[in-house]
C-alpha cells in the first residue's frame, strides 16, 4: 500500500468513528429525554412547600411512585382527601420504610410540594409518623 491508500484508510476509518460516536449521542438523547420528562418537577410548586396533617385512608406501595390518600380537615372543617406521591419502594427502603411503615387509619404529618394545578396532590418529601419518627421520602 502507498502512501495516499493509508491516508484513504484513515480518513475512512475517522469518519466511520465520527458517525458512530454522532449516532451513540443521538440515541442518548433519545432515551434520555422521556427518562427526564418522567421524574420532571414541573408541575408540582417545589418553591412553596406545605404541611398536611390527616389520616391515611390507603397506601399504594407500588412501582415508580408509592401513593398515600390522607383524609385532611381544612381550615373550614371540611375533609378533603389529598393523594400524596413519595418516592420508590426501592428508594424508601433505603431511608428507613417498609411495606407497614404507614397504614390506613394512621395520622401523619407530611411536608412537600403541591401542585400548581391547585388539586389535592403533592409530592411529599417528608413525613412524620404518629410516634414522632420522621422520615425521608
Amino acid at each position: 500500500m502507498d502512501r495516499a491508500q493509508i491516508e484513504i484508510c484513515v480518513a475512512r476509518n475517522r469518519a466511520m468513528r465520527t458517525g458512530a460516536a454522532v449516532l451513540v449521542a443521538c440515541l442518548l438523547f433519545l432515551f434520555a429525554t422521556p427518562a427526564r420528562a418522567h421524574h420532571s418537577g414541573a408541575m408540582f410548586d417545589m418553591a412553596h412547600l406545605i404541611t398536611l396533617t390527616g389520616v391515611v385512608t390507603k397506601v399504594e406501595w407500588t412501582n415508580p411512585h408509592t401513593f398515600m390518600y390522607v383524609n385532611v380537615t381544612n381550615d373550614k372543617g371540611v375533609v378533603e382527601e389529598w393523594a400524596i406521591e413519595v418516592n420508590s419502594p426501592n428508594f424508601l427502603r433505603h431511608n428507613g420504610w417498609t411495606s407497614t411503615t404507614v397504614n390506613a387509619g394512621d395520622t401523619i404529618i407530611c411536608t412537600g410540594a403541591p401542585a400548581k394545578s391547585g388539586s389535592k396532590f403533592m409530592h411529599g418529601m417528608t413525613v412524620q409518623l404518629s410516634n414522632g419518627v420522621q422520615l425521608r421520602s
